[in-house]
């Protein structure tokens, strides 16, 4: 059984991060995603396991799910992000709606993604909405994926608003094709010993 180096001390230093905590301690606004193409600019007042506690937007009072989030960034790259955000308009006639069961939606293994981030893959990450952020995996937690746009500046995607994860080849690395293809097998940081970094 193999490992790949540095993902074990990757995972433990990184692992429980959250962008909701980041976001809470800059005290700025933040731009968020919603499902129904919904986008807000309000702060984070709270951050609680479920929901976020945030200022009143007029639109959406106090309490947020999390789970309607699908991306979120300081407001202060709304200018920068906003015309890098495709669309694709087959997955948005399919009206996704969020996916509340964990074992039902579109999961990329943190062993899928620890090489991609070290090799700086460019990326095209689709959401359950069509969104299509292309970039590169600048870090990466439990919960969200951060991604950096062509000019570096960095957005974070909430893993549960995933649809599909694929290379400029379009090879997939969703959990479900890469089960079986097991492409961090072919990276620089695989080791086939079962030691551990």
């Amino acid at each position: 059984m193999g490992h790949l180096q540095g993902l074990k001390r990757y995972l433990d230093e990184r692992y429980h991060h959250s962008v909701f905590d980041q976001a809470l301690e800059s005290k700025e606004p933040w731009e968020l995603h919603l499902h129904n193409h919904l986008i807000i600019t309000t702060r984070i007042v709270k951050n609680q396991i479920y929901d976020l506690e945030i200022e009143d937007t007029g639109d959406i009072g106090g309490m947020l799910p999390k789970i309607n989030i699908k991306l979120l960034y300081p407001v202060s790259s709304r200018d920068v992000v906003m015309p890098l955000i495709k669309r694709d308009d087959r997955i948005k006639v399919l009206n996704l709606e969020p996916i509340l069961s964990p074992g039902k939606r579109y999961h990329i293994k943190n062993k899928s993604l620890f090489p991609l981030m070290h090799e700086k893959k460019v990326l095209f990450f689709t959401l359950l909405e069509g969104e299509i952020i292309r970039g590169i995996v600048a870090d990466f937690s439990r919960y969200d994926i951060t991604v950096k746009l062509k000019d570096g500046t960095p957005i974070t995607i909430l893993r549960h608003a995933l649809y599909d994860l694929r290379d400029k080849r379009k090879r997939c690395f969703l959990k479900s094709f890469q089960e079986k293809h097991r492409d961090w097998k072919k990276s620089s940081l695989y080791e086939s010993s079962p030691l551990h970094s």
